[in-house]
């Protein structure tokens, strides 16, 4: 895997794990349309994702597994990592997947949004993205923190 950007992988490994805001994927609709959908995840060197079995992001990745991807801070300094690779598509049939996300993003199933997401009923599907080529960026040396303005000084 290409690694670029200001960050060493150990970096780039620890921002992905420990963030809290989805990913933001880009891939192409079967007409070869371009395609974004956010989700939560998991990065263990590569992206874990769950979604719904029917939801419209799925037929496209079958389709076409080429994928891009972002995880970025959505305030002052901007930082991130960014990348492209291939995905895989595969039955959560346990959900497994899916609550590892629910205690991740949410602290805990037990709230209302775990208790509609693991419905018996709703058949889920386990994305991972593996990632060829990964790209940092920090803003942090330029940009000014919202406690700190350059113009206040």
């Amino acid at each position: 895997m290409k690694l670029t950007g200001p960050w060493d992988r150990e970096r780039v490994d620890r921002f992905l794990a420990d963030a809290r805001i989805p990913v933001r994927i880009g891939c192409r609709t079967p007409e070869g349309n371009p395609w974004m959908v956010s989700l939560w995840f998991e990065w263990d060197g590569a992206i874990h994702c769950a979604t719904g079995a029917d939801a419209d992001v799925v037929s496209f990745l079958s389709a076409d597994d080429h994928v891009s991807f972002e995880v970025s801070t959505n305030d002052p300094p901007y930082k991130g990592v960014r990348g492209r690779g291939h995905a895989t598509v595969t039955p959560d049939d346990d959900k497994r997947r899916l609550r590892s996300l629910i205690d991740r993003y949410l602290g805990g199933v037990d709230n209302e949004l775990g208790d509609r997401l693991l419905d018996p009923d709703r058949e889920e599907v386990h994305v991972r993205i593996a990632p060829g080529r990964l790209h940092s960026w920090d803003y942090s040396g330029r940009m000014p923190t919202p406690d700190r303005n350059p113009r206040d000084e």
